[in-house]
């Protein structure tokens, strides 16, 4: 029987999961490959700290370079993260002949186009399906099963840990910055949570899947982005009073030959089966021309879901290499030099249906001031919300929308948060209902 040899770089949590799948379901995989996948080498800058799975300290190394230039290594995996030296490791291993399966999204987000065309030139395969959605197959479900459709659409909740915020404060009714405090307790937020609340971490995950839907390239900073970080328990009170729930959603829609693409928390209704997306997991909902909608969900992300979605690539590597047909398919879902720029649709060209809260002055004319300025901006509205006084001097008014333009939005909303009727700054979510 044919050995397959692995070299993996980075030993961390991610990094114990795969070792720990090969080694638990080593028969299994023995079975189905028809050959033996052999953990060759491991570099890591820390190999003494004990870790939860036992391995020959043998095949430990502080040095990368014996894993990249190893001649008997046939796939590595890179699962360090960040965007150097992991660049520099995987163009290397590449340049050496040697095919990569990566959970990396933001280094492939960022610098994925000059990979994929470095690779394609030497005839060399990337897995890279834990990049996005842990172990949901959402890449292998773009390049594969849904690889003759027109993707019209995209809906996604792409980020655990702002979902279990959004969960938590919904279900629980608590604050914002007493779930975000409970989710690092849990491991499930970063000491600094930056990248997670404010929707970095899902726009690098989004560029990847653009590229995969619409066969283009993606510049990350030209995805709108919106954190979560000013929705209060209030809005999410208000939400639930009007028929939803507020989630993290990165949304594609495809318009003839443009894509709208942006990420910001969403109001969807609470029927819906992204609305019922719980806790730390993860889901997407699709709609193809042949294929109808399609619902994905899983975890996210954690050890050994994301262990799994990066062996499931290494055995399709190795099932290429003992088949002589690696490098033969498309890394992405056409070839690299056919890959165009995406055309993006410009934010504020976006139509969709709004929900305001404003921190008014608790007088007469204030509803009919605010409501004018809209109505002169061509912003029809559809429901209003007025409560007791929530704080001394003020009360929150709350208006949803029919379909706005952003751009007239944005231009009423400026006029109104100067206005001296208004204490605070608006807060804007927007509304998605018409997935059903």
């Amino acid at each position: 029987m044919k050995n397959i040899n692995i070299g993996l770089i980075g030993f961390g949590t991610i990094g114990c999961g795969v070792i720990k799948l090969l080694q638990d379901n080593e028969k299994l995989i023995e079975k189905k490959l028809a050959a033996r996948l052999v953990l060759k080498k491991i570099a890591d800058i820390d190999i003494t700290t004990p870790r939860p799975v036992k391995v020959n300290k043998n095949i430990l190394t502080t040095n990368a370079k014996e894993v990249l230039h190893d001649n008997n290594i046939d796939i590595i995996i890179e699962l360090m993260g960040g965007y150097e030296p992991a660049r520099t490791f995987i163009l290397e291993a590449i340049a050496s002949g040697k095919h990569v399966v990566t959970a990396n999204k933001a280094l492939l987000a960022a610098h994925g186009n000059e990979i994929f065309k470095a690779a394609e030139r030497k005839k060399i395969d990337i897995g890279f399906e834990a990049s996005v959605g842990g172990t949901i197959p959402i890449i292998r479900t773009l390049k594969e099963s849904l690889i003759a459709n027109n993707i019209k659409s995209i809906y996604g909740i792409m980020n655990g840990t702002a979902n279990f915020i959004l969960t938590k404060m919904t279900d629980e009714g608590k604050d914002f910055d007493v779930v975000l405090k409970e989710a690092q307790k849990l491991g499930y937020a970063e000491a600094d949570p930056t990248y997670d609340i404010e929707g970095i971490d899902t726009a690098h995950k989004l560029a990847i899947i653009l590229s995969l839907a619409y066969g283009c390239k993606v510049n990350l900073k030209d995805i709108f982005r919106e954190g979560i970080s000013a929705i209060s328990r209030q809005d999410v009170v208000f939400a639930r009073e009007l028929g939803y729930r507020i989630k993290l959603l990165a949304i594609a829609i495809l318009h003839n030959d443009i894509v709208e693409a942006r990420i910001h928390p969403t109001m969807i209704p609470s029927q819906h089966l992204l609305a019922n997306v719980n806790r730390n997991y993860n889901a997407f909902h699709l709609i193809g021309d042949a294929s109808g909608p399609v619902f994905l969900y899983g975890q996210g992300a954690g050890m050994m879901p994301t262990a799994s979605a990066v062996v499931s690539d290494v055995i399709d590597i190795a099932r290429n290499i003992l088949k002589g047909a690696a490098g033969c398919s498309p890394l992405r879902t056409q070839k690299e030099k056919t890959m165009c720029d995406i055309n993006l649709s410009p934010m504020d060209n976006i139509e969709t249906k709004y929900y305001f809260r404003f921190s008014a002055v608790d007088r007469p004319g204030v509803l009919s001031k605010i409501s004018g300025i809209l109505g002169d901006n061509n912003i029809s509205i559809a429901t209003v919300i007025q409560k007791a006084r929530h704080e001394e001097g003020s009360v929150p008014v709350v208006m949803t929308t029919y379909n706005a333009k952003e751009k007239n939005v944005r231009k009423a909303l400026k006029i109104i948060d100067k206005l001296d009727i208004v204490l605070d700054k608006t807060i804007i979510v927007r509304i998605e209902d018409e997935l059903l």
